[in-house]
């Protein structure tokens, strides 16, 4: 009897017992049940990470539960530790939904001013544009960003998936031949490379790499990343 590839959902992190998905969801309840499990089976060798980009994510397990949760915030002040709390029955929206205007001059709408380094051509083309520099920049940038973004896609997908792969399966038979795969998106021979290596960390794979299938316009070389 062959094995039955459990799902494995897509959370904001996931955690790993050895070979198999021991948790995945927000980072405290997967802390917590990582915290339970090294108290029960402590010789057990755990990783977490973050489920989207594979970054492993490392914390300090002992002490109370709340210790444990208020170590990881600080740790991580850009992750939302907790589950997001229900939206509040009342806001600062008027009753139409509408959002009051805190005052007169320019709405907020997001912009950070950094440096930008150009030739005198480039500026000089920029500020001839309609509404001067700042909105050509950000029309080329959104361009860009468009005509990029199923190569983008693809890229970080290669790189989570290389990520996990790395940590889970570095040592298992075939680990070479499947980045191989995986970089020169040839799916059919990275899925078979990974059809004997266990159910949770193939299930994960491939859900990692999904976006990794995805064709790319611009031409692409099979180069594994540096360690």
């Amino acid at each position: 009897m062959t094995d039955v590839v459990r799902p494995v959902p897509s959370p904001d992190f996931i955690a790993f017992e050895g070979p198999r998905c021991l948790a995945c969801g927000p980072l405290a309840d997967v802390a917590l049940q990582v915290k339970a499990a090294t108290e029960a089976r402590p010789l057990a060798r755990f990783m977490v990470f973050n489920a989207r980009s594979s970054e492993i994510v490392d914390f300090d397990h002992r002490g109370s539960a709340d210790e444990v949760l208020a170590r990881l915030a600080l740790a991580h002040p850009l992750v939302q530790v907790l589950a997001p709390p229900s939206a509040p029955a009342t806001d600062a929206s008027t009753d139409d939904g509408a959002v009051p205007r805190s005052g007169p001059g320019r709405p907020k709408l997001g912009v950070v001013a950094r440096e930008v380094t150009l030739l005198p051509r480039h500026w000089a083309w920029l500020s001839s544009q309609p509404g001067g520099a700042s909105v050509a920049l950000r029309k080329l940038v959104e361009q860009a960003r468009k005509d990029s973004q199923s190569q983008d896609q693809r890229r970080l997908s290669q790189e989570a998936t290389y990520r996990f792969m790395s940590a889970m399966a570095g040592c298992l038979e075939g680990f070479e031949e499947a980045a191989r795969a995986l970089f020169a998106a040839d799916r059919l021979r990275f899925e078979a490379l990974l059809a004997p290596w266990p159910p949770d960390i193939q299930n994960h794979l491939q859900h990692l790499a999904q976006a990794a299938w995805m064709p790319s316009d611009a031409p692409h070389s099979p180069e594994l990343p540096h360690a």
